[in-house]
């Protein structure tokens, strides 16, 4: 847990001594002592320590870590620079050009959006090489309900992006009254076109930011 780096330590830290945890932690760490596991064993909390507790305005929940070398630094849908845009991601960016005109980045990474306060969460944390959803059940959705719990109480208002059956399942406690919650299909070409396009999450999570006295997110990528 020293790979996490404000105040998410504090926020989290009852999570920690739960015997899920325990168990977690001890698997994860054989885990990556016996086989190649990603993303790197210091980027597991990347998308905690880029987005504070205080500083998230949007969250955009996936589901695990691309399985892939050298994909995968802890921020759902990224990708680290000088790997080829995942399908999905090249539907997101297409969604934010007919939203919002933005030209389509040549490049995955999404750090900057994550600096401005968008918190790119996986429900899985981690994956071994090669084996998509191969950590699930290990604790992890335990640990990552506890972050979206403890977001849901917060009382600045956030915006929820809920793409497919899963990411809508993990946010179904989301408090609707206060937050924002934007939900369409997953931008996976399997399902893309079954409402995802055309759904303008980032215009609408621009404009209620707006409404309550928070700065729109920049959703343009630096060039690379």
């Amino acid at each position: 847990m020293n790979h996490l780096s404000n105040e998410w330590k504090s926020i989290l830290k009852d999570e920690f001594k739960k015997d899920y945890f325990s168990y977690l932690q001890d698997q994860v760490n054989q885990e990556y002592q016996k086989r190649t596991v990603y993303p790197p064993y210091d980027e597991i909390f990347s998308a905690l320590n880029y987005t504070s507790y205080e500083s998230a305005k949007v969250v955009i929940i996936g589901q695990d870590p691309y399985h892939g070398e050298n994909q995968a630094h802890g921020l759902s849908f990224s990708v680290r620079p000088g790997n080829r845009i995942p399908p999905s991601l090249r539907n997101i960016y297409k969604e934010l050009k007919e939203d919002l005109g933005i030209e389509i980045p040549r490049h995955g990474y999404l750090v900057s959006w994550a600096e401005q306060g968008v918190l790119l969460l996986n429900d899985v944390l981690t994956v071994r090489a090669g084996e998509a959803n191969s950590h699930r059940a290990l604790g992890w959705e335990k640990f990552t309900d506890a972050v979206i719990q403890s977001l849901n109480k917060r009382s600045r208002p956030l915006v929820f992006i809920l793409w497919g059956k899963h990411a809508q399942k993990k946010g179904a406690v989301v408090d609707r009254d206060k937050h924002l919650v934007l939900t369409s299909s997953h931008p996976s070409p399997f399902a893309a076109h079954r409402g995802f396009y055309g759904s303008r999450p980032f215009s609408k999570a621009n404009q209620f930011l707006k409404q309550n006295g928070m700065d729109p997110v920049d959703w343009s990528l630096p060039k690379r």
